[in-house]
């Protein structure tokens, strides 16, 4: 699978993009086209197509409805929908979109055509696209590639994305960009001062699915960046069990470091002027005999101690530890992406992502770059009157405050506590999943935060 443009030609069909209601648009057209377009009844509904035919039959053009503005709101990539209904050809688009509109619609284009085919075929649309004139198409290209990366990692089963599976994907992307890659592994973690990621992750088969950090650095000059993304592979909730019901996705659990990684792409093929450094924690919390325990304290990278109510809290655990670790070199900009609460779901449903940000500049940049990439986000408070919610008496630090209440804030004011000597710190909570196929995002593993994180990037790292 490749999300790439065609190659320009003369050749290519023009795709001719008609909004809703523009009846301007539909009088530029040639009589022809016009009079064929309404005895089908087009429209303009937005990623509808119609091939329009020449004398003999064969594909002359094709129109591709834009919708209204409402309905641009309402459905990202909708014009992306048309790909699957145009027959096998290659096209260029002709329309007055810019900008933002113009680069979201390549993009969607791009994204229609990904299939997660590891275990099964899967048709890939026939329609190609030449590149729009107005887009940096290597830099659509390379964001389609991340996304596309992103997906892969998430959509794959457990039983072929472990630790060390992770590991080994890692050890590819750095291999693609010439990147640098280390990694601690099993009881290396206690001996290199990793104790929480260690204690969530000794409970899986040490002999295939070992606990590990992954540290990949990238880049020798600009500003500093440091990407920390959850990566627990499978999580069963350790001895607080998960229902069945609620386990079913759990394969999804690393969708923050497959995110970051995603990003990671995006930045090395872009050849941003920055050091890149990417920690992913990749471990299983699996249910063993050494299993850690409800009521365990464990002492963390950093020194504080934490104290288990909940095993099902375990991605902030292992997350402390390696922010911990990114801490201690101060990077310019620290971001670390998780699926961790269903607190956030609940808050803000499947397609936002909620984030946090210790400078208002900063969620400033996020917002005005998810504004500008279609990748919505929605900024959530480091709360400081929660602290107290997290802070359990016995132990510094409750891993699972009790009562429900501003869980995505608690886990957020928690993580907080690791990133002390780096004052640009932002979290992610995503949930890493499209429940519901759309145009450009069928059902399964999706990116969510990465785009707006390389859009805002110029302004957050002043490139």
């Amino acid at each position: 699978m490749t999300l790439r443009f065609a190659p320009q030609t003369d050749a290519a069909l023009p795709l001719v993009v008609i909004p809703k209601g523009d009846e301007a648009a539909i009088d530029r057209l040639p009589d022809v086209v016009r009079n064929w377009a309404q005895a089908n009844g087009f429209t303009g509904t937005l990623g509808a197509a119609l091939v329009v035919p020449d004398v003999n039959g064969n594909p002359n053009m094709a129109l591709v409805g834009y919708g209204t503005a409402e309905d641009r709101a309402r459905k990202r990539f909708g014009l992306a929908a048309a790909r699957a209904s145009l027959p096998a050809g290659t096209y260029s688009l002709h329309s007055d979109l810019s900008g933002a509109e113009l680069e979201e619609a390549a993009l969607g284009w791009l994204l229609a055509g990904y299939r997660f085919d590891r275990y099964r075929e899967h048709a890939a649309p026939k329609a190609q696209l030449t590149a729009p004139d107005g887009i940096d198409a290597t830099r659509v290209e390379a964001i389609a590639a991340g996304e596309a990366l992103t997906r892969n990692l998430i959509n794959t089963p457990t039983e072929d994305m472990g630790p060390a599976d992770l590991e080994a994907a890692m050890s590819k992307l750095a291999d693609q960009f010439g990147a640098q890659i280390s990694s601690i592994q099993g009881d290396a973690l206690l001996a290199e001062n990793h104790p929480m990621i260690h204690a969530v992750g000794r409970a899986a088969d040490q002999s295939t699915r070992a606990p590990r950090l992954i540290d990949m650095r990238w880049g020798d000059t600009g500003p500093t960046l440091t990407l920390v993304g959850k990566g627990v592979c499978f999580d069963t909730g350790g001895l607080n069990l998960k229902p069945g019901a609620s386990m079913g996705l759990m394969k999804k659990d690393m969708g923050g470091a497959a995110t970051v990684l995603g990003l990671a792409h995006m930045i090395m093929a872009l050849g941003l002027n920055l050091r890149l450094r990417v920690l992913v924690p990749a471990v299983e919390n699996a249910v063993a005999g050494n299993a850690f325990r409800p009521g365990d304290i464990l002492t963390s990278r950093k020194g504080l101690t934490v104290e288990i109510n909940n095993t099902d809290a375990e991605g902030r655990l292992v997350l402390a530890d390696a922010l911990a670790l990114a801490d201690e070199e101060t990077p310019d900009l620290v971001i670390s992406m998780a699926t961790l609460t269903g607190a956030a779901r609940v808050a803000v449903g499947p397609d936002l992502s909620p984030f946090y940000a210790t400078t208002p500049d900063d969620a400033d940049a996020v917002r005005g770059g998810a504004l500008a990439c279609a990748d919505p986000v929605w900024e959530m408070p480091f709360w400081a009157p929660y602290e107290a919610m997290i802070e359990p008496g016995i132990a510094d630090l409750d891993n699972a405050p009790k009562g429900g209440f501003a869980g995505s804030i608690t886990a957020a004011l928690f993580l907080k506590r690791f990133v002390t000597d780096t004052p640009r710190y932002m979290h992610f909570d995503i949930y890493g999943w499209n429940p519901t196929a759309a145009p450009a995002r069928p059902k399964g593993g999706v990116g969510m935060g990465a785009r707006a994180i390389l859009a805002a990037l110029p302004e957050l790292l002043d490139l």
